[in-house]
């Protein structure tokens, strides 16, 4: 008999993933300007300063996803939950430059305690069996993240400063998500007791041990260089349409991209089931390089930058699945929550450099040459899940050669 979906864990896990990412995350840049000013700082080093703590962030994500293989991933949640609370109210509070960069940083080192890395783990722990259409649905419910804390943040500024704004989502983060993921840690605890003297449910790797290594660096380089496409475009979404002659687009474009994400999403849990991981990976990453190169080639016009638009959005809301259920299918369900700390990590690293080195190469090659140079970092990406394909097809080929030669 097959494992049933867990409904419950899912629906609480979407509600805490959209107040951890629109909390944490979202929320920064329409608070950004404020603090800014509060601070006495330029907008360049308000965005360097979260470029710095998400940089910290990953590099602590190994050793969380330790933690999250050790002790359970819903223990953690819900002390992350608390971490990330104090963290935002510390932020809120603080009287100068290094305490608010401190506070950033433990903002961004807790968001990894509580955000995708963790909940795709739990959602492992819990029911391995059926963790792939798990993650696809709390992804599902998580993508409306940004359209849910965008508006509310505008609205919640209007009223009262960006600090009470924070003290607010610090309340949230305690009296919403903590008691949600200390249920979860309870249920995990008492299923993980009730199946202790029955079979061990575990993915097994499809992978054969070895090519597991070398799968796995292509897998993280994937990922690594999608995330950096990702986070170059997002963060300068609108210079870079105003210097394709397209500013006015840049509202309209900002509007698609999140409904894109969604549909990406949703599409794959309707007919993806009948592709396999890797295949949805590799549709992923050609999706992002194809965007940027519609864009290019189509400026200024504004269907193309609508294609542009939407092109992206799949790319990038398919992106989000997989990056949970690829390691799972190819490594197995045994240490989930260690290599989803190093695939952060790397992924973590690389991303906050792009929006710097995009800007860079803006500043002196120009807007339609930065976007071919990231459109060919993307399609490297492409390259890495296909060799990873073919690598296991090798393996195969020789395996089913030597078979043939002993008989």
């Amino acid at each position: 008999m097959s494992e049933r979906i867990p409904v419950a864990a899912i629906l609480a896990l979407g509600i805490t993933q959209i107040i951890g990412y629109g909390s944490l995350y979202y929320s920064f840049s329409i608070l950004a300007p404020a603090m800014a000013r509060d601070l006495n700082w330029s907008s360049e080093w308000i965005f360097g300063a979260l470029s710095v703590a998400l940089l910290v962030g990953g590099l602590a994500a190994p050793t969380m996803g330790k933690w999250i293989d050790r002790f359970g991933a819903g223990r953690v949640m819900t002390s992350g939950s608390a971490i990330a609370a104090a963290a935002l109210a510390a932020c809120a509070l603080s009287s100068g430059k290094i305490a608010f960069v401190a506070a950033l940083i433990a903002i961004e080192t807790a968001s990894n305690l509580v955000q995708y890395g963790a909940a795709f783990a739990l959602l492992v722990q819990i029911r391995p069996k059926v963790a792939q259409r798990s993650i696809t649905y709390l992804t599902l419910i998580a993508g409306f993240a940004s359209t849910i804390f965008w508006p509310i943040t505008t609205a919640l500024q209007a009223h009262m400063s960006w600090q009470s704004v924070y003290l607010c989502f610090a309340a949230l983060n305690v009296a919403v998500c903590l008691p949600i993921h200390a249920w979860l840690a309870f249920g995990a605890s008492r299923s993980r007791k009730d199946t202790a003297g029955g079979p061990v449910k575990h993915v097994e790797p499809s992978l054969a041990p070895s090519i597991r290594t070398p799968a796995f660096v292509l897998m993280v380089t994937g990922f690594a260089l999608e995330s950096f496409v990702n986070a170059a475009l997002l963060v300068h979404m609108v210079p870079v349409l105003s210097g394709l002659g397209l500013g006015a687009m840049a509202v309209m474009v900002g509007t698609l991209f999140g409904p894109s994400q969604v549909l990406s999403r949703f599409t794959n849990m309707v007919f993806g089931s009948g592709l396999s991981q890797l295949t949805l990976a590799l549709i992923s990453a050609v999706l992002l390089p194809s965007a940027l190169v519609i864009l290019v080639v189509t400026a200024p016009s504004v269907p193309g930058a609508l294609v542009f638009a939407v092109v992206f959005g799949l790319g990038s809301g398919l992106s989000s699945i997989v990056q949970g259920t690829l390691p799972l299918v190819l490594f197995g369900s045994e240490g989930y929550g260690r290599r989803q700390g190093q695939v952060l990590a790397i992924r973590l690293v690389v991303s906050s450099t792009a929006p710097f080195i995009l800007a860079f190469l803006m500043e002196n090659i120009g807007v339609s040459w930065s976007l071919t140079v990231a459109a060919l970092v993307g399609a490297t990406g492409v390259l890495a899940f296909i060799a990873i394909g073919r690598l296991a097809q090798w393996l195969d080929r020789s395996h089913h050669i030597l078979g043939r030669a002993e008989s």
